[in-house]
C-alpha cells in the first residue's frame, strides 16, 4: 500500500506545511485565531488544537509514546495560545519526522489494534492504512484552516504538494 519513502515525504510535507502556519497564526491578531469561522471546531485555534491531538493521538499508537488526555471533544483546548501551539506542533512535528526515519518496511505490515473513543469500540486495521489515515487527517484539517485563513487578511500558505522544497529544513 505504502512504503517508508512515502511515509517521509508526507511527514515533511507536513512539517512544511505547519511551519508556514506558525508564520501566518503570528500574522494574526490573537483575536482573529479565536473567532468562529463556521469551520467544523469553529475557529483557527481550536481547529489547529484538534488536529494537533490527533497526530498526538495516532503517534502514541505508532510509537508506544504517552496519549493526550481527553477525547475530541476536549482536542480543541490542547493548546490555548498560538505560542502553545508553535511549540507543541515543532515538537510535535519533529518527532512524527524522526518516527519516519527510522520506519522499515516491515513496520508497514500486520495490524494495529486501539481502542477508539470515537467510535467506542475496539478497533484493528492494517498498519499501513492507519499512518495514511493520519496523514489524510492532517491535509483534511489543514484545508480547514487554509479555508479560515482566506477569510482573514493574511495570505494562505502554499498547499501544493508538488511545490514542496526538495530539500528541508523541515523544521
Amino acid at each position: 500500500m505504502i512504503s517508508p519513502d512515502y511515509v517521509l515525504m508526507m511527514a515533511r510535507y507536513n512539517a512544511w506545511q505547519n511551519k508556514q502556519l506558525i508564520a501566518a497564526f503570528k500574522a494574526l491578531h490573537p483575536a482573529d485565531l479565536e473567532l468562529d469561522r463556521g469551520g467544523f471546531f469553529g475557529s483557527i485555534r481550536k481547529t489547529a488544537s484538534h488536529l494537533l491531538w490527533g497526530d498526538m493521538m495516532w503517534m502514541a499508537r505508532f510509537d508506544g509514546g504517552a496519549p493526550p488526555g481527553g477525547g475530541i471533544g476536549e482536542s480543541t483546548e490542547v493548546v490555548r495560545t498560538r505560542e502553545d501551539w508553535a511549540l507543541a506542533r515543532f515538537r510535535m512535528d519533529a518527532r512524527i519526522l524522526r518516527w519516519a526515519e527510522e520506519l522499515r518496511t516491515v513496520d508497514l505490515t500486520g495490524a494495529l489494534n486501539w481502542y477508539s473513543g470515537a467510535a467506542g469500540q475496539d478497533m484493528t486495521r492494517p498498519y499501513a492504512l492507519c499512518v495514511v489515515h493520519m496523514f489524510n487527517h492532517q491535509t483534511h484539517h489543514r484545508g480547514q484552516i487554509h479555508a479560515m485563513l482566506t477569510a482573514t487578511d493574511v495570505t494562505a500558505p502554499v498547499t501544493d504538494l508538488a511545490l514542496m522544497p526538495a530539500e528541508g529544513p523541515w523544521l
